[in-house]
């Protein structure tokens, strides 16, 4: 082998090897710019989690129930605390609170039991209590009830896809 062909092969080699190492580099910063593998997004606390009550418990207060309505996945099933009717459409939904929300409910948490699944779901259960008022007669009273929300997250923002409620069995 002359000089200049020993020359020339070293000089591609070194091509090669760099074109590589660019290729290696921008390919392994690409996956940290698009982050987690399988499509998997950065998991919520189970605080944050909790706090998705409080958002949907402001959304009570404005008194709109489409407001409300909002926060459920447009396939999203409520089993609501006062009503014996599965609702399983936005409209549905929407007519629950309808009647729910002319009692002026206010929530409080008293327990809540947080799990984190993924980035992208989270189930919060556990018991909570509605401070309500007759519409007619102004008179409060204070349901306690179960409930379980399953979050998903959906195009960046966390929805509920399910929404259990029931009056606690034992008063």
């Amino acid at each position: 082998m002359t000089r200049r062909a020993g020359k020339s092969i070293r000089k591609r080699v070194a091509i090669v090897t760099a074109t590589a190492v660019v290729t290696v580099g921008t390919v392994a910063a690409g996956a940290a710019v698009a982050g987690p593998s399988w499509g998997e997004s950065k998991r919520p606390t189970g605080k944050q989690v909790a706090g998705f009550f409080d958002n949907w418990n402001k959304a009570l207060q404005t008194g709109d129930p489409e407001t409300v309505a909002d926060l459920y996945a447009k396939d999203a099933v409520l089993l609501p605390t006062v009503s014996n009717k599965v609702r399983a459409d936005r409209a549905a939904i929407v007519d629950y609170f309808e009647h729910f929300l002319a009692n002026k409910p206010v929530g409080k948490k008293i327990e809540s039991h947080v799990n984190v699944l993924d980035g992208n779901s989270a189930l919060d259960a556990g018991v909570y209590q509605f401070t309500l008022t007759d519409p007619k007669t102004g008179e409060k009273s204070v349901v306690k009830a179960r409930y379980t929300y399953e979050y998903e997250k959906r195009d960046g923002e966390w929805l509920i896809v399910n929404h259990h409620s029931s009056k606690m069995p034992e008063g």
